[in-house]
């Protein structure tokens, strides 16, 4: 679904990151964790075509419409109602109106919130804008779903049970998902693989693990499996090690 070949993204003269290598195959979810600083959110930016790499290349199977991006804020328009941010995609795809906006309150009813069609974002508590938001996304039916840190806001119940609702849609869908998270716990919950970068300047991937967790995933039953203390254990020790190498501390 989506290949990563020597990409390197940056904002100036020296990049963010360099030499990465990554790969997004269908139906899977990975996960790209790493240090502060280390460009997991420019990845995204060059994935999405917001970023143009410096050098290396982003192959993906597919248009640029089979691409969602789920953000950090939830970015709906303040002036529309929750149906018209939701249909807003497929209008800007030509759908007509009314079919849009039907669209719209079925997806809407499909996360719970039918009712709330008509009402402002203000007038939503914070899970409820994000169930709004993952509904303008999968109203566009994309095939690759990006996400940067889409829960970080959120208190942790709210967090828990958005998250098992977007895992139980990318079963459902058969999506392919490229997260960024500070989350080690997290990442390793959700993912068949994860990523870890290395500290920026300049960062690239250290390490790749493969989660083998079964799938469907519930949050606390993979919480639970045998494998899991031991990769979060490697994955916190690796990033842990990356943060306090020489070469960070002559950075810092």
């Amino acid at each position: 679904m989506l290949r990563v070949r020597d990409l390197a993204v940056g904002y100036g003269q020296e990049p963010v990151v360099e030499g990465i290598n990554l790969e997004v195959a269908a139906g899977k979810f990975v996960s790209l964790v790493g240090p502060s600083g280390s460009g997991k959110t420019s990845v995204l930016r060059a994935v999405n075509g917001l970023l143009a790499p410096l050098t290396g290349r982003v192959e993906l199977n597919g248009s640029s419409d089979s691409l969602g991006f789920l953000f950090q804020d939830d970015a709906l328009l303040p002036w529309r109602t929750a149906r018209e941010n939701v249909a807003l995609g497929l209008r800007i795809r030509k759908v007509a109106k009314d079919a849009a906006l039907s669209e719209a309150d079925a997806w809407l009813g499909r996360l719970g919130l039918a009712g709330f069609g008509g009402r402002f974002p203000h007038e939503l508590s914070g899970g409820q804008r994000k169930r709004v938001a993952i509904a303008q996304i999968l109203a566009l039916k994309p095939k690759l779903l990006l996400m940067d840190e889409p829960f970080a806001s959120l208190d942790a119940i709210v967090r828990m049970r958005i998250t098992q609702e977007l895992l139980n849609w990318v079963e459902r869908e058969h999506l392919s998902v490229l997260l960024v998270t500070h989350d080690l716990e997290e990442a390793l919950t959700v993912s068949d693989t994860v990523y870890l970068l290395s500290q920026g300047p300049r960062a690239r991937v250290l390490n790749s693990y493969n989660v083998t967790i079964p799938r469907p995933r519930d949050i606390f039953a993979s919480r639970k499996h045998a494998d899991f203390p031991a990769l979060l254990e490697q994955l916190w020790n690796d990033m842990s090690a990356a943060m306090t190498s020489p070469e960070h501390e002559a950075r810092g």
